[in-house]
């Protein structure tokens, strides 16, 4: 179950994959994929299961499915590092996803941009749009909301008997919100948040405000 917030007016719809959805834009956003990484840690011996590298398109396709949006924006860090055999993989996807497709470039997107271009999909360093900033690394700007990833928040909760868990979460600060990272093989971040901060856990298949 998502959780729909307000932004400057405008409606965003937090969903439990951990992407988000612009509702008046139709934008869908999603950060820290890391597509890839699967295979770049088996080309160097880790003993990860070849079928967790098929589970992100799933994902995708779910959350595609979900909000049907007109356009798909990556918020960085789309594939971990340099080229390889899961390139064909997200080439098969771009071609069967009727979404316009566009990259916020990341610390990790390293591989040529002509491949993209090749893809129609166009890389910028960073977006601003109707007052929102679109961007990889967490950055506050005067006048300016800012949307990103990169850190792969996540909060730790504490319950009775000294029970402790630890789940992915969307993080706002004033004028901030930080993704959470959308890939299935990827770490996570423990943040602090402030009595001003609002933290949106995913608890298994919702999201709920903490």
């Amino acid at each position: 179950m998502s959780e729909t917030i307000h932004i400057q007016d405008q409606k965003f719809q937090l969903h439990p994959l951990g992407g988000l959805l612009w509702v008046e834009r139709s934008m869908l956003l999603i950060s820290d994929v890391h597509l890839g990484k699967v295979s770049h840690f088996r080309k160097f011996g880790a003993a990860v299961p070849r079928k967790a590298i098929h589970k992100n398109y799933v994902l995708l396709d779910k959350i595609v499915s979900d909000f049907q949006p007109f356009q798909i924006c990556f918020l960085g860090d789309l594939f971990h590092s340099s080229l390889n055999k899961e390139w064909e993989l997200f080439e098969n996807w771009v071609g069967k996803t009727p979404a316009e497709i566009i990259l916020v470039a990341g610390n990790h997107d390293i591989i040529d941009p002509e491949k993209y271009a090749q893809l129609k999909i166009e890389i910028f360093p960073e977006l601003i749009i109707d007052g929102f900033l679109l961007t990889h690394h967490p950055e506050e700007r005067e006048d300016l909301f800012t949307f990103c990833g990169h850190i792969h928040p996540a909060v730790k909760l504490h319950g009775s008997g000294r029970q402790k868990l630890r789940l992915p979460c969307f993080f706002r600060s004033k004028n901030q919100l930080i993704l959470p990272a959308f890939g299935e093989f990827t770490g996570t971040y423990t943040m602090e948040p402030s009595k001003h901060d609002e933290v949106y856990a995913i608890v298994e298949d919702t999201v709920v405000k903490v």
